[in-house]
């Protein structure tokens, strides 16, 4: 039988094992990946019946979420108007200075954009590799860009109907493609190389006139690149640009994920969302 001295000295040497045991089951649970949305044509960050309905969606299944929606301007009206007339290019350098300042995001995020922002994030991740974006979800972008516009959002049909007779006219003028949102992802598959030469935004991040290795090395760091086509899409045309994306490598790791839904533009139910998108959230 051990003396009482020695079981004495046993048991404090087991203390601060035993205090650290107990201390490990009361630790919290890490906090999840702050997201950051970016809405699409037409649309603002805080819309109530789009981005505001998605924030408030997210939140609910994953509490403690930090979530910053993108507003591109000092008003939602500046912030819609800047979906059309702000250069894409200024928009996406502004975001990543917004990301960069942003304390909670240091250690990295997942990002959300719909429509046109899809594509915008995607350009964030090629160009701004800090903070690191981990998974990019596009639901209804246009990563091969468009060649009409159907029909528009929302109240925006008249301006629309301004873009569509500004893009036939002359899409890829520098006068058109420094003030036009719409332009700089236009892709004329009639006029290839005119777009090549010209689209100041598109063909830069798709790689259409060179090589930047560090947007691939920058893009291929994402966890999981995650794209949503809608079926019945009438305002994005072609509707099936993101299925002819030249990411391969990506592909063969496993980080591409190509998704479709019934419905037209954007029209998500609550409960296809929950399933398909917060997965990639958590």
């Amino acid at each position: 039988m051990a003396a009482p001295g020695s079981l004495w000295l046993l048991a404090v040497a087991l203390l601060p094992w035993s205090c650290a045991a107990r201390a490990l089951g009361h630790l919290e649970p890490p906090a999840p990946l702050p997201l950051v949305i970016w809405h699409g044509m037409g649309d603002s960050c805080c819309n109530p019946l789009s981005m505001g309905a998605i924030k408030k969606m997210v939140e609910k299944k994953i509490p403690g979420i930090y979530v910053l929606s993108l507003e591109i301007g000092k008003t939602m009206i500046e912030d819609v108007e800047n979906s059309f007339f702000l250069n894409v290019n200024s928009q996406v350098t502004t975001v990543c200075q917004i990301l960069a300042k942003d304390p909670k995001l240091q250690q990295g995020y997942n990002a959300m954009g719909f429509s046109q922002g899809g594509q915008f994030l995607r350009a964030v991740a090629q160009r701004c590799p800090s903070p690191p974006m981990i998974n990019l979800i596009s639901v209804g972008g246009q990563h091969q860009g468009v060649f009409g516009l159907p029909r528009c959002p929302g109240e925006s049909s008249h301006i629309c109907d301004l873009i569509r007779k500004t893009l036939n006219a002359g899409a890829y003028s520098k006068a058109v493609q420094e003030r036009l949102v719409q332009a700089e992802y236009w892709h004329d598959p009639i006029k290839e190389d005119v777009y090549r030469n010209h689209s100041i935004f598109l063909a830069d991040i798709n790689q259409e006139r060179s090589v930047n290795e560090s947007y691939k090395k920058n893009l291929m760091a994402l966890k999981k690149f995650v794209m949503v086509k809608f079926l019945n899409d009438s305002i994005v045309d072609p509707v099936d640009s993101e299925d002819r994306l030249g990411l391969k490598e990506m592909d063969k790791a496993g980080q591409l994920v190509f998704l479709a839904t019934k419905g037209d533009h954007l029209q998500l139910s609550e409960e296809w969302f929950y399933a398909h998108i917060i997965p990639f959230l958590k």
